[in-house]
């Protein structure tokens, strides 16, 4: 997905957070904005919006010295999220469709999204994407697609919704598929490392490993041969969140894509309304 208008005051938004959660005086968060707006200037419109946070996040890492502005909300996160764990579990054991439930749950955890808003309210939008219709609905293909696979790589996004992937890679087990959990290789924004995804709990069966790279989504030419491999090579490829969606949708792949729309833009480029869930089929 390419790089829009709206998406310019997001990436001042992203970087004034950022540096205040690294503890960045007032200079220093003068500085990353300054610099910012710099880049901006010759950033082109066809690149990814990813590459640009990424870009500065580094920059702040750069100039605050802090590895992980995002670590104590990261924590908190998984914490609030493994406290309704149990209720997760209710919901499943009382699905009709165990496999769409699975789903709506991984969905709903993505609301945990701080690239995004500094604020999220579990309670109410797991409630919401329970019954929410799918704006985008490739649930049917999903379930063929799995009767015909051995092998699922499933793409994080971040920490905290590691807890809501849980039932759903918990349910790719049981149905003997290997799943490989991929997570970043360093901390950018809140997305999961793998010491976020052991905390969430994914562990038994569970293969975990990361993709070379530390910037949001997965940027296929920042990440390590050896997962490019994996990703090349997988049969099925399950992709959580709005970076992963602007990174891979351009991609011939077998992919489903499973989000909230929770901004505008991506919105827009998905034709859905703000606020949607989405569980998007593969383009091959």
């Amino acid at each position: 997905m390419n790089t829009y208008l709206d998406c310019y005051p997001c990436f001042l938004r992203q970087a004034l957070s950022a540096a205040r959660r690294a503890g960045a005086d007032f200079e220093q968060q003068h500085a990353v904005l300054r610099w910012t707006l710099t880049h901006l200037h010759t950033l082109p419109l066809t690149t990814t919006p990813p590459v640009m946070a990424a870009a500065i996040h580094a920059q702040v890492r750069a100039l605050t010295g802090v590895d992980d502005p995002y670590q104590t909300a990261k924590q908190e996160a998984t914490a609030q999220a493994l406290a309704r764990y149990p209720t997760l579990l209710a919901h499943l054991d009382a699905a009709s469709d165990p496999l769409e439930c699975a789903v709506r749950l991984a969905i709903a955890g993505n609301i945990i999204d701080l690239g995004v808003a500094e604020q999220f309210d579990l309670d109410a939008t797991l409630e919401r994407v329970l019954i929410q219709p799918f704006a985008i609905d490739a649930l049917d293909a999903l379930r063929q697609r799995l009767d015909s696979v051995e092998q699922v790589l499933y793409l994080a996004d971040n920490a905290g919704e590691t807890v809501f992937d849980r039932p759903l890679l918990d349910l790719l087990r049981r149905r003997g598929l290997a799943v490989t959990y991929v997570v970043k290789a360093a901390p950018i924004i809140n997305d999961a490392t793998r010491a976020d995804a052991l905390a969430a709990g994914i562990a038994d069966g569970i293969e975990i490993i990361d993709n070379g790279s530390a910037a949001p989504g997965t940027l296929l030419e920042q990440c390590s041969a050896a997962f490019r491999e994996r990703f090349a090579a997988a049969p099925l490829i399950v992709a959580k969140g709005q970076a992963n969606y602007e990174t891979l949708s351009a991609l011939s792949a077998p992919i489903f894509f499973l989000l909230q729309a929770k901004c505008q833009v991506i919105a827009g480029d998905l034709h859905v309304p703000p606020g949607a869930i989405v569980l998007k089929g593969a383009v091959l």
